[in-house]
């Protein structure tokens, strides 16, 4: 009894026992609990409730507008269009991507050639970048694609600005093109702490005005904030910073003229430079053949890219800027220049000329073996006498000469709003000394100096320098710096600005040197070698023909019916009107054209009968007068260092070489003159 009594006992404080430990634990966690709850309630908030919007707010940039190019009227050159496109990303996708595309070819038409070009840069890209698969998508496909989108994941249909050039090759050397953003591109951007106004941008500027002047015509990025689901999928519009679209450029070019001057190149290879001496507006800016900017937009195909890089005509180097060249004859009128500014002759001083020039028992000789007889500056010039000028390189120092025709911007960087410009050779001394190794080799010999004075040598310039020049010939020495863009336009409040408005800087010329040379030139086109071309216009012009050898003749004849028609000569051609009030200088080359006043001229001449049209001259005139008075009511002056004259001298090539390629023994000598060596 006794026995029983004390088990039941027992038990009973056992099961307290176990009462009390079970409710200590409940408490304990019950404790444990509300701690975690405060934990993360309170002093977890914040953290945890940024965390939460992150995951329920997703930041979206908005790309900007890119800005529009007009020419001088208003004429569109380069614009933007909305476009759907399907893009790619990697990280989103399931399983293979070429099952995916094959899916997809039942919905939407994808061609061989975008499959390709898709791959090669899904490939390439990383896995969270957006992948172009096809850009251009109808109404019908981007809306049945939309029905089915949920059937393909890391596919996403987006609308967006897409770059279109709508006078495809005319003037796309000027224009250039947008491209894919490069990894180089991008670590430039970081590198400028540009990345943030780039996010969603998937193209910028890669040539010509394009890239020149990207940072105005990208714009600003705006941001948009969503509520989106768990699966990504946007809710609504929390809110919306909207982007600010890039500048608007007004080119100076003139699209009817641009289109005029490549038509008269007709298929053949040259380069052709139009200039408002008094502002520097480029008027034209020819290299032809071109290439159509719009095969670049959204990366070029292999067989397009093949037909272009491996042409021999190079349709893709921009010949005005890059393409250096002897300018033959029309150098003579700079050179006469410098003999007058340097009083090492007078304009009325006859120099005789039998056919040929004498230095140390070599002789040089006119171009088709033409003797003149007693000749003065002005003769000389005007019927092109290699002996006149060959005389002159005996008396002349060339580092004289150099430093006089470095003003005119021979040999120099002209400043012009594009990139790629080359400096090209303007010989001197100090020149030679670093060109060449050998000390026997960096000796200027007075016989170079010959060569040097009727346009060849060593001499190598590009066509827009020689438009320039002339230009600035034409301006009585002011050095107004070419540009293409002429005016900045801010889309939203139509504000505009003008890059340039002053000279650079003024060559001290005597007037009396300028009219010698002047009068010369116009009889150029009255009575000398360009007369036939210049026959019965209804203006007064000032020019100089120009023929340059492309290899040296070593003293045989030049016969062109028996010579490969790449080795045939340029013909070239400068010249300005109205005399007396300049209004446009042109300059030109027709590669392997033969002579300058048959082939070069009327090209010139054509150009000339449209811009001094009196109709448009009316037109331009109205424009104008327009501006001006908009410019006034806006009381608006040009932006901090830009437009204010610059008083420093030309700057010095010889602070920065230009590589070009190295002169040889086969340089040609003069316009269209023989070398004989006993």
């Amino acid at each position: 009894m006794f026995e029983f009594r004390k088990t039941g006992l027992h038990q009973r404080q056992t099961v307290l026992l176990r009462a009390w430990v079970a409710g200590i634990c409940a408490l304990v966690c019950l404790l444990l609990l509300v701690g975690r709850l405060w934990y993360l309630q309170v002093v977890r908030y914040d953290n945890l409730a940024a965390r939460a919007d992150q995951n329920r707010i997703t930041i979206v940039p908005v790309p900007p507008r890119r800005g529009q190019i007009t020419d001088r009227r208003g004429e569109v050159m380069a614009t933007n269009q909305r476009d759907y496109t399907l893009l790619v990303t990697r990280a989103q996708v399931r399983g293979n991507v070429e099952d995916l595309l094959d899916r997809l070819r039942e919905l939407v038409y994808i061609s061989d050639s975008d499959q390709r070009k898709f791959l090669r840069l899904y490939q390439q890209s990383g896995r969270y970048a957006p992948v172009l698969l096809r850009n251009n998508l109808n109404d019908v496909e981007a809306s049945w694609f939309a029905v089915h989108a949920f059937e393909f994941p890391g596919v996403s249909l987006e609308a967006r600005w897409v770059r279109s050039y709508p006078l495809h090759e005319s003037a796309a050397h000027v224009l250039g093109f947008v491209g894919r953003i490069s990894e180089e591109d991008q670590q430039h951007l970081e590198d400028t702490g540009q990345e943030g106004n780039y996010r969603g941008t998937m193209v910028m500027g890669k040539k010509g005005i394009e890239k020149t002047w990207e940072s105005v015509l990208h714009g600003r990025t705006g941001v948009e904030e969503l509520e989106v689901t768990a699966t990504g999928r946007p809710v609504r519009e929390l809110s919306r910073t909207d982007p600010v679209p890039g500048s608007n450029l007004e080119l100076s070019l003139d699209a009817g003229l641009q289109q005029l001057a490549e038509a008269q190149f007709d298929g053949r290879r040259g380069a052709l430079v139009a200039i408002a001496p008094h502002t520097g507006e480029v008027l034209a800016f020819v290299s032809s053949p071109s290439f159509d900017p719009n095969l670049f937009v959204d990366g070029i195909d292999v067989e397009n890219w093949r037909k272009l890089n491996d042409s021999p005509d190079h349709p893709l180097i921009n010949r005005p800027l890059y393409g250096t060249y002897p300018i033959g004859s029309t150098y003579k009128p700079f050179v006469a220049m410098a003999a007058l500014e340097m009083g090492l002759r007078r304009a009325q001083d006859l120099v005789p000329d039998p056919g040929y020039f004498e230095l140390a028992g070599q002789r040089f000789r006119n171009a088709g073996g033409a003797v003149y007889g007693p000749t003065n500056m002005h003769r000389a010039i005007v019927v092109s006498s290699d002996t006149y000028f060959f005389s002159l390189g005996a008396l002349m120092d060339i580092d004289a000469l150099h430093d006089f025709s470095k003003q005119f911007g021979f040999g120099q960087i002209t400043g012009i709003d594009l990139d790629g410009e080359r400096r090209g050779v303007l010989p001197s001394r100090a020149w030679k000394r670093k060109t060449y190794k050998k000390p026997e080799q960096q000796h200027w010999y007075q016989g170079e100096t010959v060569s040097v004075t009727v346009g060849q040598g060593y001499n190598a310039f590009t066509l827009l320098q020689l438009a320039q020049a002339t230009s600035v010939l034409a301006n009585d020495g002011a050095y107004m710096r070419p540009h293409l863009v002429r005016r900045i336009i801010d889309p939203l409040s139509g504000r505009f600005t003008y890059p340039v408005l002053a000279p650079q800087y003024t060559i001290p010329l005597k007037p009396a040197n300028l009219k010698v040379v002047r009068d010369a030139m116009v009889d150029v086109i009255n009575k000398g070698t360009a007369r036939r071309a210049f026959a019965g216009a209804p203006y007064q012009a000032a020019g100089k023909t120009g023929t340059a050898q492309v290899y040296s003749l070593r003293g045989a004849k030049y016969k062109a019916h028996a010579v490969d028609e790449r080795l045939r000569d340029h013909a070239l051609f400068m010249a300005y009107a109205p005399v007396d009030d300049p209004q446009i200088a042109v300059a030109l080359i027709v590669e392997n054209g033969g002579w300058g006043a048959s082939v070069a001229a009327p090209i010139a001449r054509t150009v000339f009968d449209y811009w001094l049209d009196p109709r448009r001259i009316a037109q331009r005139k109205l424009q104008w007068q327009t501006e001006q008075a908009a410019y006034q009511t806006m009381n608006a002056a040009a932006q901090p260092g830009q437009g204010t004259p610059d008083a420093s001298p030309a700057p010095d090539d010889e602070d920065a070489p230009e590589p070009a390629p190295l002169p040889d023994a086969d340089t040609p000598l003069e316009d269209g003159a023989q070398e004989d060596t006993p």
